[in-house]
């Protein structure tokens, strides 16, 4: 169950909601265009919440695609500071499945195609989310992800999955072939040449958007197009 804190009309195309995710009352932001078919949960990485600058630009590309987005937090803010927690891949694939099941409940949400957006350990609760609820969730994408911290979930996903990761960013690139092998679903990894772990780099952060928007039109099924998108 939710508390809907507010609900704006922001323009013709588009609503957001401010909703509470009991019983901790997590906060999360809800991006509806008119007409949404797809919806994307994002679970950010360790040290960030709902309010990351770079998921709300990729977000933001995805609403202007017709894509609902819905940005939440993982943790307290009491939790926030508890390393245990931020790297409580369990727990924190829990929360995103809560969250999932709140938007089954939802009339106007629970019909949408799922797909899963996560960062850093954020990548690796995905992951084990759509392992547990299967088909369900319909596509993954991970930027510059720890999916290795998924563990045995990796051979469980059945969601076509892409990872995208730095061509500067050592040791997570490996990591995230190995994870790549595991991985018995459709299955790509890109590696963004130069960009490091944040994608700070001009064109990086632009690179990794086209990417994982590419992926979702491709298996959410968005427009009449999408069947025509390829990797």
């Amino acid at each position: 169950m939710a508390v809907r804190v507010a609900f704006n009309q922001v323009h013709a195309d588009i609503e957001i909601r401010e909703v509470r995710i009991s019983p901790l009352g997590l906060a999360g932001t809800l991006r509806l265009p008119h007409g949404a078919t797809a919806l994307v949960v994002f679970a950010h990485g360790s040290g960030s919440s709902r309010l990351s600058p770079r998921n709300m630009m990729v977000a933001e590309v995805m609403n202007a695609k017709g894509i609902g987005t819905f940005l939440f937090d993982l943790l307290t803010v009491e939790e926030e500071d508890q390393r245990a927690k931020v790297f409580d891949i369990a727990l924190l694939a829990e929360r995103l499945i809560d969250v999932i099941h709140w938007i089954d409940r939802e009339r106007e949400l629970q019909s949408l195609a799922l797909g899963l957006f996560g960062a850093s350990t954020g990548a690796a609760a995905a992951l084990v989310a759509a392992a547990k609820l299967g088909d369900r969730v319909h596509a993954v994408v991970s930027r510059g992800g720890r999916p290795d911290l998924a563990g045995a979930a990796l051979e469980m996903v059945r969601a076509p999955t892409l990872l995208i990761v730095g061509g500067a960013d050592y040791g997570v690139i490996e990591l995230n072939e190995a994870a790549l092998t595991r991985l018995k679903t459709s299955k790509t990894l890109v590696i963004v040449p130069g960009a490091s772990h944040l994608f700070p780099e001009p064109g990086a952060l632009e690179a990794v958007i086209e990417h994982a928007t590419r992926w979702f039109l491709r298996y959410l099924g968005v427009g009449r197009g999408a069947a025509e998108v390829k990797e």
